[in-house]
């Protein structure tokens, strides 16, 4: 079925990796815009495969491209609320096609096609027919299908405005329901591929990482394929609300990640956070010195105030990881009311970017949201430090209230310090996370330091006399 498509097109291929060196012509991602969308409709020509713009054949090596997947299918069993799942699938099914690289989701997609496929002579024409072949074949309820890739910088902009309205339809009626309305939250293996270790929790109140899934997908994807990387999860019993802590999640989570997390709150950041895979939207990162939270989302080109960009922190906690402080997660898990709900939800957010800021207006509370800097007004934790108290950001009181109890409670003893000491004090009680350090011993001996946190109410410095 393959037979006149010059590339191998198999699940073996899955996960390849196309670096820059080895690229043709990229398409989306960081340096232009895409979108992918899947739309049931009535009347659908079945086999249908358009290019609408220049093809791999006019494109120059190296160059970027806008890129717009429009899918549309028709079946008499097919629903609309199917559309969600099959359109994550592309994610998936995209990278069978070797040479084909395809990264995230919905408006965020990256994709790459390397130097040997295009040399084999590999065109947008034969994605789009392998794409349409492989998603008739995962889901035996299409009957139609008409792949249509894009692109013209002019039409990707208006079919990236008609993709963002269906995303946004979908959202909002996962927001009718929460996490204590249901019986079942669902499980998601479907970026193992990339992540080997993650599993994605869904529930009516946490959407997915990449924000493509919500419950009701979810739902409408298990009942259609229960064999599938979708599948139903038992809540068990509840260990901690707050957290987000279910005795059958922790079980299933331990057995689908290969025994690598044993543990998952679905609401914090600290302790046992979300395992992160790749495609997440966002990044929610711990501010130790100020004891507050950021938020940085993937659309973001500048330096967080931990000093990195988002590729570098996406970096330290994806793949399955599970790192205290660091979780990836999905804008439309910022609109819930259980958003961090351990931690403080957005009493202890201290730091975002604007345009994500400005999305998130009508979420964040009224009293709230003058309060969080952004970019505009703070890119170090100086500046943070300086604008939430001006603003008078909760966070302050919180700050003053670690410091009152570490002064009632730890009694310390001063040194008389040599006069080549130098010392550093703050108005703040200084807050280190490591999550891990190794410190060197004497006689061969290793001290390893987990999860530790570092209280200092004096740093001293000592100049090396050499």
């Amino acid at each position: 079925m393959f037979e006149d498509i010059p590339v191998d097109v198999s699940p073996m291929h899955e996960g390849e990796r196309i670096r820059a060196a080895k690229m043709f012509v990229e398409f989306a991602g960081p340096k232009s815009i895409g979108a992918e969308l899947i739309q049931v409709e009535e009347d659908v020509q079945d086999g249908s495969i358009e290019v609408l713009g220049p093809e791999l054949t006019e494109m120059t090596q190296g160059e970027n491209y806008p890129f717009g997947i429009s899918v549309k299918i028709q079946g008499e069993k097919l629903e609309k609320e199917l559309e969600g799942v099959i359109e994550r699938r592309i994610h998936e099914l995209s990278n069978y096609v070797k040479g084909f690289m395809h990264l995230n989701q919905r408006d965020q997609i990256w994709c790459r096609v390397s130097q040997e496929a295009h040399e084999a002579g590999f065109t947008l024409s034969h994605f789009g027919k392998a794409l349409s072949i492989l998603l008739k074949e995962d889901f035996p309820l299409i009957e139609n299908i008409a792949v249509t890739i894009i692109t013209e910088e002019s039409e990707v902009k208006l079919f990236l405005e008609t993709a963002r309205s269906a995303y946004d339809y979908r959202d909002a009626r996962a927001r009718e329901l929460s996490d204590e309305d249901v019986d079942v939250f669902y499980g998601c293996t479907m970026c193992q591929s990339f992540a080997p270790t993650h599993v994605c929790v869904v529930t009516p109140d946490r959407t997915a990482l990449c924000g493509a899934i919500n419950w009701f997908d979810c739902r409408a994807a298990a009942r259609m394929d229960p064999e599938g990387p979708i599948f139903e999860l038992e809540k068990g019993e509840v260990i901690d609300s707050e957290k987000g802590e279910y005795s059958n999640v922790n079980a299933t989570v331990s057995e689908k990640s290969q025994g690598t997390t044993e543990r998952v709150y679905l609401h914090s950041l600290f302790e046992y956070p979300h395992t992160s895979c790749g495609c997440f939207e966002a990044v929610a990162f711990y501010i130790p010195e100020l004891d507050g939270i950021g938020l940085v989302n993937r659309d973001f080109r500048g330096q967080t105030p931990l000093g990195i960009p988002f590729s570098t922190m996406a970096g330290q906690c994806s793949g399955g990881k599970q790192v205290e402080g660091f979780t990836g997660l999905s804008i439309e898990y910022m609109k819930s009311p259980k958003f961090l709900q351990a931690d403080g939800g957005y009493q202890r957010i201290i730091w975002m970017p604007l345009e994500l800021k400005e999305s998130l207006r009508e979420f964040i509370p009224e009293d709230l949201y003058d309060k969080i800097p952004t970019e505009e007004n703070a890119e170090s934790i100086k500046d943070i430090r300086k604008y939430l108290r001006e603003n008078e950001h909760p966070i302050m009181e919180r700050l003053s209230q670690t410091k009152d109890s570490n002064e009632e409670t730890t009694e310390i003893t001063e040194l008389d310090a040599p006069s080549d000491f130098t010392e550093w004090e703050d108005d703040t009680t200084p807050v280190a996370y490591l999550p891990e350090m190794s410190v060197p011993g004497s006689d061969g001996v290793r001290i390893i330091l987990k999860n530790a946190r570092v209280y200092a109410e004096k740093v001293i410095i000592k100049k090396e006399r050499k």
